[in-house]
């Protein structure tokens, strides 16, 4: 039994603390489970029982472990690296949420350099149906040229061709909008939360989120606030009732295809949503990164409802795949101007290549033909995909999709627990559970466009093989 090191120049607290957030980080203690009673833990730990509460309120408000009168004390559900770590020294540093990961993710990233697992997690196209843009050669005196035609905001050619396109799909006066390009929507959103946000400051988003799986938050103290969501996106009820009782500065929001759970909102809650946001002055975030792998007609966005209070967040990643690392911002110009500034100043600049390559892309004659071959075969295991699924109809839960990468798949059985979830490791699938995103622990996310028709069949007999499985366990 593991005790407090008397002769130790650190608070016995604080070993206390040490010790259970790295058995939680070892997987020795899983989300849900128990912690003795406080006067048990102080003879285990040889220390009085004062020091246990005090570390047992440190962990609280670290986000590690949760008390519940009548309940008891029990490790937190969610995603470790949103955690926050005491920094009291160098070596504790390195705890910092960047340089930590989930336990489930460090297993499947070992499975995932197998050439024979079922790849489900990665949040990509496969590479064999990504459209196969031909791009000329570039000499590097060409390419110094080129970056003679770019400003703060980014490659002009390439705005120009964005700003038409959105100007025809969100039809929006872009006279009072600007562009910022950036290296994928990833750091759009780093930038947003660095120039925007401080520490102790509120976000809002839904809940489930994918950005409850970016460290980004716990390391600039951002609180992340989520927000529960039906099938239809975020509750507005819920919404209104956080922004009256929280100091929310930001509201972050997916609401086409959204990640994780590829939910559409439908128009009349998109209407809500700017409404209440409207009447408690909150701005909003718009995700709309998968705009481009819509089956039909995009829904309006949030953008086109209100143009002044949006900022727009848009990428190319998804379609050209992480080899041309594009997005871009779209807001009102001196919130553009700011944000270009604050970018610059944190060295952050956009490359010229990527922004040449995603400029002879899109302005290719056949570019639009190629999107809708890739519309198609989507379309196509989309339901490959819902066929096979509604024969689990009465254990597994799903809901159909109007574009995106992701199915959200949800366990109508027993609840289950995060060990559970390795049943999938074992078959070498790889998928990406609730607990990843929320602190829901009964879903999981696929990315069906890795779904081939050689590999279909199998996934379904292991989901099979699993559920019998889950049903002996609850």
């Amino acid at each position: 039994m593991w005790q407090v090191d008397k002769n130790k120049n650190e608070p016995f607290y604080r070993q206390v603390i040490n010790h259970i957030i790295q058995e939680i980080e070892s997987g020795n203690l899983l989300a849900g489970d128990k912690l003795s009673p406080e006067r048990k833990l102080a003879e285990e730990y040889n220390v009085n029982r004062s020091t246990i509460v005090h570390a047992l309120d440190e962990l609280v408000s670290l986000g590690w472990i949760t008390r519940r009168q009548g309940s008891g004390t029990e490790v937190a559900s969610g995603p470790l690296l949103n955690r926050q770590t005491p920094k009291a020294n160098w070596q504790q540093l390195w705890t910092s949420p960047f340089l930590k990961e989930d336990p489930y993710i460090q297993k499947l990233k070992e499975i995932q350099s197998n050439s024979d697992c079922i790849d489900l997690y990665t949040g990509e196209l496969p590479k064999e149906i990504i459209p196969d843009f031909q791009f000329p050669a570039i000499s590097w005196d060409k390419v110094m040229q080129e970056k003679e035609k770019r400003d703060i905001t980014g490659y002009i050619p390439l705005k120009n061709v964005i700003s038409k396109n959105l100007e025809n799909t969100l039809h929006i006066n872009m006279s009072t909008q600007d562009l910022l390009i950036t290296s994928g929507s990833t750091q759009g959103i780093s930038l947003l939360m660095r120039t925007l946000l401080e520490s102790g400051d509120m976000l809002a988003t839904e809940d489930p989120s994918f950005l409850a799986n970016l460290p980004l938050f716990a390391s600039l103290g951002i609180r992340l606030i989520e927000i529960p969501q039906d099938n239809e996106g975020i509750i507005p009820k819920e919404l209104e009732w956080v922004l009256i009782n929280r100091k929310i500065k930001l509201l972050y929001l997916n609401p086409s295809y959204q990640n994780p759970t590829g939910l559409t909102m439908p128009l009349s809650r998109r209407k809500e949503i700017i409404e209440i946001c409207s009447k408690y002055q909150v701005p909003i975030i718009e995700d709309d990164v998968f705009s481009e792998l819509a089956f039909h007609k995009s829904p309006t966005t949030l953008k086109e409802l209100s143009p002044q209070t949006v900022i727009y967040l848009g990428s190319l990643s998804k379609i050209f795949g992480s080899t041309i690392k594009i997005g871009w911002l779209l807001a009102p110009k001196n919130i553009i101007h700011n944000l270009a500034s604050a970018k610059k100043r944190m060295d952050s600049q956009t490359e010229i290549f990527p922004q040449l390559l995603a400029t002879t892309a899109l302005t290719q004659p056949d570019y639009q033909s190629k999107q809708k071959k890739l519309l198609s075969q989507l379309t196509k295991k989309s339901t490959a995909f819902e066929k096979e699924a509604s024969m689990f109809s009465n254990d597994w839960k799903f809901q159909s999709i109007e574009g995106g990468l992701y199915y959200w798949m949800t366990y109508l059985g027993k609840p289950l627990k995060i060990k559970d979830w390795d049943l999938f490791l074992q078959e070498k699938v790889l998928i990406a559970p609730s607990f990843l995103f929320s602190s829901n622990c009964q879903s999981f996310r696929l990315n069906y466009t890795r779904l081939t028709e050689n590999n279909i069949q199998e996934f379904f007999k292991v989901l099979e093989k699993i559920t019998e499985e889950l049903k002996k366990r609850h």
